[in-house]
């Protein structure tokens, strides 16, 4: 049953957290395995861990949103069973999410009591008590160590200023545990600055905090401990005053932190795109670089260096400032989509539901969306002329869609994302940018899309590959390209660069 609200412990005592031996599974898919971890008061417990390892669904379970096959959750000495997140907010556990959840045309004091709004009796009638109001939400900053005024619109602070008040909101909750999603994803130096001197206040007042980043930098500067999951396992904990970078991505990753994956030796052709001086406030900073027929060039980089925010800007779904992107050697810097799709530019967007692919139309539909100017006749378009196109994209894609007239939202992941490549491949492109082309899709299907990827560069597609695993880049890329905070910071061989080493380069700049 939930621990009652009676029976919360005040920040100020502490109250330690502990899984024991928690399970969930999804399907046949084990997302976390008998979890045991104990995490103590008034101290910064990072967790750590590629994508899958199991670190949403733990804090998921913890906040509420489904509650775990097996194990049990203990806040103290209390077993504790959440059928709901109000039932996990009921007894202290407050999540700070990445996406922030303020009013911006409210006021920073209506923000923090939001739902609690303080009231009073004036002519018969219930009226909120305006001075109540902002002397209780300047408390709260007062608590924090914060200087901001409560009546100021939450829209004119800055995203640093906004994360904060966002914790001074959950503190107002006087929490026992505390949930930072990536805290510092959108955020400058000078606003981590601001953030992590709020997390260590808290820490002293005893509250008990988990901290998900991909930033292993921030650790050794705000965390006491680092938890690492992979593949849904506890694979162990470090304290932080002995860890290593190296440690922790051996961790991570195990034997595969020092594997350098075998290469294909493409021969590199004629520089097909040519981006320089690149630039885009508080994005990207002179990004320059060429990509030559029948390359495949990586950009790896952790979650906010900017890497498809540059793709975005070659393609020209948002418009850089300054700066030159040639395409066969015709400048194409401002050019609209249209122009370049033209000019033989394809984009595999990293969200294929919402910007890849329109839902409710079928799989030929899509297939055919781009190349549409293409096939027509005298500005008309019929079914017979769509399907040699879309009979060639699903033969030469493998991709598995019964009627091509129903939705493409009946297929699997890596089914629709076989139809975005193949929209695009349809357009016959010269240059391909693929961002995150493998998210969200099976293994099997993940082989295929890379293979997808190998058959086209070998003849002669330039292609360009973003994605968030590391390991992906070093296995699928000719030659990785790594930013950081905006910038291109390296360029590195894959058959010559470790796992640890490209972990290094995109936390640090240099090599583990």
């Amino acid at each position: 049953m939930s621990l009652p609200l009676s029976m919360r412990p005040e920040p100020e005592t502490g109250v330690a957290l502990e899984f024991r031996g928690v399970t969930k599974s999804f399907g046949p898919v084990v997302a976390l395995d008998g979890f045991s971890h104990r995490f103590e008061p008034g101290r910064v417990h990072a967790l750590m861990g590629r994508n899958g390892s199991g670190k949403s669904t733990l804090v998921k379970m913890l906040a509420g949103v489904f509650p775990p096959d097996a194990g049990e959750i203990r806040l103290g000495d209390t077993p504790c069973r959440f059928d709901g997140p109000a039932d996990a907010f009921r007894a202290g556990i407050v999540t700070v999410h990445q996406e922030l959840s303020l009013v911006p045309n409210l006021s920073i004091g209506e923000n923090i009591v939001l739902g609690r709004l303080p009231q009073r009796r004036r002519a018969g009638l219930r009226v909120v008590d305006w001075p109540a109001l902002f002397a209780r939400a300047q408390a709260q900053l007062e608590a924090m160590g914060l200087d901001l005024d409560p009546r100021a619109p939450v829209a004119t602070l800055s995203v640093g200023q906004q994360q904060v008040v966002e914790i001074v909101k959950a503190m107002a909750f006087q929490p026992a545990v505390l949930l930072l999603d990536e805290p510092t994803s959108a955020l400058a130096t000078r606003e981590v600055r601001l953030l992590f001197d709020l997390v260590r206040r808290l820490k002293a007042s005893g509250v008990t905090m988990l901290y998900i980043t991909h930033r292993m930098s921030e650790l050794f500067e705000i965390a006491d401990t680092c938890t690492v999951l992979r593949d849904g396992v506890r694979i162990g904990a470090l304290d932080m005053a002995t860890a290593s970078h190296g440690a922790i991505v051996e961790m991570m990753f195990g034997e595969a932190a020092h594997e350098v994956p075998r290469r294909r030796s493409p021969a590199r052709g004629r520089p097909v795109l040519s981006v320089r001086g690149l630039n885009r406030a508080g994005a990207f900073h002179d990004i320059g670089f060429d990509l030559h027929a029948g390359e495949v060039l990586g950009i790896a980089g952790l979650l906010g260096s900017g890497r498809t925010e540059v793709l975005r800007a070659i393609v020209g779904a948002d418009r850089a400032e300054s700066g030159s992107v040639r395409l066969h050697g015709r400048e194409m810097f401002g050019a609209r989509p249209r122009d370049l799709r033209a000019a033989g530019l394809g984009y595999a967007p990293e969200n294929r539901k919402e910007a890849g692919l329109v839902q409710s139309l079928s799989t030929a539909d899509n297939i055919c969306m781009a190349a549409a100017g293409s096939v027509a006749r005298r500005g008309f378009l019929t079914r017979a002329m769509e399907r040699p196109l879309v009979r060639e994209q699903i033969d030469d894609l493998r991709i598995k869609a019964g009627d091509p007239e129903l939705p493409v939202s009946a297929l699997s992941g890596g089914n629709q994302q076989k139809v975005v490549i193949g929209k695009w491949m349809a357009t016959a492109p010269t240059v391909m940018l693929f961002d995150e082309p493998s998210r969200g899709v099976d293994i099997r299907a993940k082989r295929q899309i890379f293979e997808i990827i190998w058959r086209k560069a070998e003849s002669g597609l330039a292609a360009l590959f973003v994605s968030s695993e590391l390991e992906e880049v070093l296995e699928v890329a000719d030659r990785v390209l790594v930013m950081r905070h905006g910038r291109i910071v390296a360029e590195v061989d894959p058959a010559a660069t470790t796992l640890t080493e490209l972990y290094g380069l995109c936390m640090e700049g240099t090599r583990a």
